[in-house]
């Protein structure tokens, strides 16, 4: 019942905070999403408990019978590779709660649709049967559209139809390869079996294989269908950018690895050399993207475009080493991510403005927003990997396991890494060194009036989030074992898969 509880907080929570009697203020229905999402961390921390590392496959399963007639079970289990992305759902969605404020537009709507993406995620993580996935895979879609559409910016509209138009594609793609499934094996099997090569032709596998990659691609999102992430990054709150780019974009790389390579080892063996290449051009587009953005949040969100592109090299490498590169990109990318946009979020409320044309000398001492600005510097190292660092543990085994197999596009992918850095020093460089200005991007010396500004400082509760998730970065790369320990056995495990028919 452990991973049942899993679903049943979150979701029971959402039903509670809806139908909390009386009208409860915001501030009081976010203490009860905030302690909903504790108990959901805690189980989670639980399981740990209870996994055994050295086990490859799935443990704690649960298996009833739901709507055998379409092959329909209700059947969880969790291993190496979902357990890490439980934990880090349970741990950004609170964060998001915690740094949620001023909401006073239909709270309970906002907070009963936060847990219920948060019960969705698990659930999909989770989940052993494919139509199961498939159905939790769609429950996070319109609580997440309502999100973007009712509290989002002032072009939400847009960017909310946009998402909403390109993730249910990607939705009936998906659904339309696990129906091809069954109409290409004779059976209404659903049931998560690890390789089906011995009971479908490479053509099949192909068939049902390339609109998986499609689907999940624009999940991910990868270059081309990566045109959704911007737009809704930029007009979505703080608190959905910061679930947005730390939990929901794993779905994609979780469905790569999980329907993808473990379901069709041999086609995807096949196709690896192209998809080694698509990895590489997202993360090129993705980081000369971001060096062309003057709007910090977007910015941020072409970064997760190239370091996304990076699970998908891993897994195309298919090398032990690079899928457990995989899982810590996952991690350690939703890490970073998370803090960035939440720091983003900290210095637009501060200054009403997230252009880098606008913004000089956050990091002023006095007046300015030194811990945001020391933050930022530490989120940007991270991101661009290094040592000391999550994201240099991550993107070092990816590497390292890919090279191998596809030097080209990992060298290419080990440029766009580097890319990461000139970005992200521009972004330092411009909004937080210098003198202390909010300035016109004219910079007409008649109209810069605000050069003597004083910024409202930083209160530590609305700080400690951010510095919680820094602490996690370091913490990861200085102690990589932490998360190793609990992935090694199953990313070996579907190396070996792959290597078999390789």
């Amino acid at each position: 019942m452990l991973l049942s509880s899993l679903l049943l907080i979150p979701f029971v929570g959402s039903l509670v905070v809806l139908l909390w009697p009386g009208g409860p203020s915001p501030q009081r229905l976010r203490l009860v999403t905030i302690l909903i999402l504790v108990a959901q961390l805690l189980v989670s921390l639980g399981a740990i408990a209870l996994f055994d590392p050295t086990a490859p496959g799935m443990q704690l399963q649960e298996l009833h019978a739901w709507v055998p007639g379409i092959g329909l079970d209700y059947a969880l289990g969790i291993d190496g590779l979902s357990l890490p992305l439980v934990l880090i759902n349970a741990a950004l969605t609170l964060v998001s709660a915690v740094i949620t404020r001023d909401i006073d537009k239909r709270p309970r709507i906002y907070f009963a649709m936060l847990l219920l993406i948060s019960g969705a995620v698990n659930g999909a993580f989770l989940a052993e049967n494919l139509l199961l996935f498939f159905l939790f895979y769609e429950l996070e879609l319109i609580p997440l559209w309502l999100l973007i559409s009712v509290w989002g910016g002032a072009n939400r509209a847009y960017a909310a139809t946009k998402f909403l138009i390109f993730t249910a594609v990607s939705g009936m793609l998906i659904l339309g390869a696990f129906l091809g499934l069954s109409l290409l094996t004779g059976t209404v099997d659903f049931s998560l079996t690890p390789v089906l090569s011995d009971r479908l032709t490479i053509g099949g596998q192909l068939l049902l294989l390339i609109p998986l990659l499609i689907g999940f691609g624009i999940k991910i999102p990868l270059v081309p269908l990566h045109n959704w992430l911007p737009d809704a990054h930029t007009q979505a709150s703080t608190p959905l950018s910061v679930l947005l780019a730390g939990v929901l974009l794993k779905l994609g790389t979780y469905g790569l690895l999980r329907f993808g390579l473990q379901l069709f080892p041999e086609a995807w063996a096949r196709i690896a050399p192209a998809l080694a290449i698509w990895a590489a051009f997202s993360v090129l587009y993705g980081s000369l993207a971001a060096i062309g953005q003057t709007d910090m949040k977007r910015m941020v969100a072409f970064s997760s475009v190239g370091h996304m592109g990076y699970v998908l090299l891993a897994a195309a490498a298919g090398t032990p080493v690079a899928l457990l590169g995989a899982v810590f990109q996952m991690v350690s990318h939703g890490l970073i991510s998370a803090l960035l946009f939440l720091l983003v979020g900290i210095v637009y409320r501060k200054t009403g403005t997230r252009d880098l044309q606008v913004l000089h000398g956050l990091l002023n001492p006095e007046k300015g927003l030194p811990l945001t600005g020391s933050l930022m510097i530490v989120a940007v190292m991270a991101s661009a990997g290094l040592p000391g660092m999550a994201g240099f543990i991550s993107e070092f085994l990816v590497f390292r396991g890919s090279i191998g197999v596809f030097p080209l596009a990992t060298l290419l992918s080990m440029v766009g890494s580097g890319l990461t850095a000139v970005y992200f020093l521009l972004l330092v460089n411009r909004a937080f060194f210098g003198r202390l200005a909010i300035t016109p991007p004219s910079g007409d010396a008649q109209v810069d009036g605000r050069l003597d500004v004083r910024l409202s400082p930083v209160a530590l509760r609305e700080t400690l989030p951010a510095i919680a998730l820094a602490a996690g970065v370091v913490l990861l790369g200085l102690w990589p074992a932490s998360l190793g320990h609990l992935s090694e056995a199953a990313t070996t495990a579907m190396g070996l898969t792959i290597g078999g028919v390789a």
